[in-house]
């Protein structure tokens, strides 16, 4: 019997979890207040967009990808979070994602974006529905959301514009 137990190994235990400390950095140097870019139209999202959104490692033109601008008080870019990255024609959101980020940077106010590979830059009712949970979640934790851009190629969308927030 012995020695069919020393070829045994014994099971091993669940390691329990252990308390975690969280911290926020940033990735690169950001602009003083002056620099920073000021985020009042949807073009001047669109701007960003093209201008920091498309250099980040994980973003891909032929997936949705969804991203968070960071907005201090004065609407000016903080920075911006890649939520999600999606398939060729949808991405899941949730806004606890959406809004984890938000909180602990301090953003007073976010604009919410994100690309359709198609080119066409119309909001498909999913994401007017996505747009109307997160304006709703916003609205809980004192957060505003000012819109919700649709970039295409070579337009985009605002849903603000189109009348979707109340």
């Amino acid at each position: 019997m012995e020695e069919i137990l020393q070829g045994i190994s014994p099971i091993p235990r669940p390691r329990r979890k252990q308390p975690q400390e969280w911290k926020l950095i940033s990735l690169r140097e950001c602009p003083t207040p002056e620099q920073m870019q000021l985020c009042e139209t949807p073009e001047g999202a669109l701007e960003y967009w093209r201008t920091h959104v498309i250099q980040h490692p994980y973003f891909s033109p032929e997936v949705e990808c969804f991203v968070v601008l960071h907005l201090n008080t004065r609407r000016r870019i903080r920075g911006h979070h890649l939520v999600s990255i999606g398939i060729m024609d949808s991405v899941l959101v949730h806004p606890r994602e959406v809004f984890r980020t938000a909180i602990a940077a301090n953003a007073s106010a976010l604009v919410l974006m994100h690309n359709h590979p198609s080119g066409e830059a119309q909001p498909s009712e999913a994401d007017i529905r996505v747009t109307r949970d997160l304006i709703r979640a916003g609205q809980v934790l004192k957060l505003e959301v000012i819109d919700h851009v649709i970039v295409g190629n070579p337009g985009h969308c605002s849903l603000r514009s189109m009348g979707y927030f109340y």
